[in-house]
């Protein structure tokens, strides 16, 4: 048995007695514990970099069904990883796992992955897009069961968050079909499945919560904003959802039937295992999140960009349909997220360790004349970078000695200030042990601030730089 397969069982061990909030790993089970692999160091120059944008033709089929914020398509993380000639076995890490693309590629590519988000719905959804083929055939049949709802189900809660968007009527049946999926799929569980853990359930369990978000999406998509990550709660007075209340379960129905001939339509690459590792998927916080010391070969990844995304708002559809299930509410999500449009309840101060354009960019953005720019705006740009170098910092420690990183990262700005992040990254990883050896730089002419009409008002670019970074251990 080689050196990689002889720990596994360690590593795994070590993660099911980590405790279910901060995730770490206990201290028995660090460095020192894990017989970790030696490979000889990757040769970033090697590496084969397409563009990291998405492409909107590729959004069908079965990938049609994950229309989530993502930092760089499947085809991308392919030819990354694959160019990095990793040995089988090695370990490669996303902490901004989104949607799921690295876990995806990796786990087909033979590696062990993990994949880590605070949001539980990206965890949802990563876990579903990693059910193979195999397993289409078992969809509708499964679908039946949980439709037409069962007694099993309890009545909606006064507070129940559905209610945002939906009447009554409606809202009982969304709750209906997300409870008949737990009773369905959680075997003895049954009884309890609000005490299931997201990062436990099966593809198949996921796959069926992708579908009834689609069915939920499809139903709201008049509070759509033209921001498109964007869902709006309905403004006072304002008519909510309402109708036939079998709507939603015909459109689940429906949605499952077509995720089931997406995913056998799919053709796997040649290189596919078909032994391959099944991912780790877990909702858990970059910085806070312990892997074993110099145990990971590889993180690809994409950090939350400095573009005032509001991630929680992009799925609060989604956060409602699985709010039984979660510990961690919508509204305290939201100021745990890097990129928080909320105001941190203790300020953090600049450090000299982010870096002189950081700290550069953070003082022309206080200085800066528009209203609550040296307030509001700077005071959340301060708890953006505190959690993103916290964060760079924890990953760092994971890295082993002839490990590589490659980060997306995309520039943006505030006003007219250009706010040069893949340079930000550049200083702050070096100040934490990890050396750019490249960086490849991809234009792109739309970014997501550019969708906002006032930002013409300001002469900045409408565009901007994608920069792969690629980074080696000191």
């Amino acid at each position: 048995m080689d050196n990689a397969n002889r720990c596994a069982p360690k590593a795994l061990a070590a993660q099911e007695q980590a405790d279910p909030h901060t995730r770490e790993i206990p201290e028995a089970a660090t460095a020192h514990d894990m017989c970790l692999p030696r490979h000889k160091p990757i040769r970033l120059e090697q590496l084969q970099i397409p563009s990291p944008k998405r492409n909107r033709k590729f959004l069908s089929g079965w990938e049609g069904f994950f229309p989530y914020y993502a930092g760089y398509p499947e085809a991308f993380a392919h030819e990354v990883l694959r160019s990095a000639q990793l040995p089988p076995g090695a370990v490669v890490l996303d902490p901004w796992n989104g949607s799921g693309t690295t876990t995806l590629v990796a786990s087909r590519l033979g590696l062990t992955a993990h994949g880590l988000d605070l949001n539980p719905v990206m965890v949802v959804v990563a876990r579903a897009r990693l059910l193979p083929p195999s397993e289409a055939s078992h969809l509708k049949p499964l679908a039946a069961t949980i439709v037409p709802v069962n007694k099993l189900s309890p009545p909606l809660v006064e507070n129940d968050p559905l209610l945002d968007w939906f009447e009554p009527e409606m809202a009982a049946m969304v709750r209906a079909i997300e409870r008949n999926i737990g009773f369905t799929l959680l075997g003895e569980n049954a009884v309890a499945p609000d005490t299931v853990r997201l990062d436990q359930i099966s593809g198949t369990t996921a796959t069926l919560y992708v579908a009834l978000f689609a069915a939920c999406r499809r139903m709201v998509r008049q509070f759509m904003s033209s921001n498109p990550t964007w869902l709006r709660r309905p403004h006072v007075g304002e008519a909510k959802v309402t109708g036939d209340a079998s709507r939603i379960s015909s459109l689940f129905q429906e949605n499952v039937t077509a995720m089931a001939n997406a995913l056998t339509a799919i053709r796997l690459p040649n290189e596919v295992p078909s032994n391959r590792i099944n991912p780790q998927v877990l909702s858990a916080d970059s910085a806070s999140f312990s892997l074993p010391r110099q145990s990971v070969d590889f993180i690809l990844t994409s950090p939350p960009y400095c573009t005032r995304i509001d991630y929680t708002a992009a799925t609060r559809i989604e956060l409602a349909v699985l709010d039984p299930l979660v510990s961690l509410k919508s509204h305290e999500l939201k100021r745990k997220m890097i990129g928080s449009t909320q105001v941190p309840i203790h300020k953090p101060e600049p450090r000299s360790d982010w870096g002189p354009t950081c700290l550069g960019f953070l003082e022309r953005l206080r200085s800066h004349r528009s209203k609550a720019s040296a307030t509001y705006y700077y005071v959340t740009h301060l708890d953006y970078f505190d959690k993103l170098v916290s964060s760079i910092a924890n990953l760092a420690s994971t890295l082993r000695p002839a490990g590589a990183a490659v980060f997306v990262v995309q520039d943006s700005h505030y006003k007219e200030i250009h706010n040069d992040l893949p340079t930000i990254v550049t200083e702050l990883t070096a100040a934490k042990g990890l050396v750019l050896a490249r960086r490849d730089n991809f234009q792109f002419k739309r970014s997501m601030a550019g969708i906002h009409p006032h930002s013409r008002a300001y002469g900045r670019p409408a565009g901007g730089v994608e920069a792969v970074l690629c980074f080696h251990r000191e």
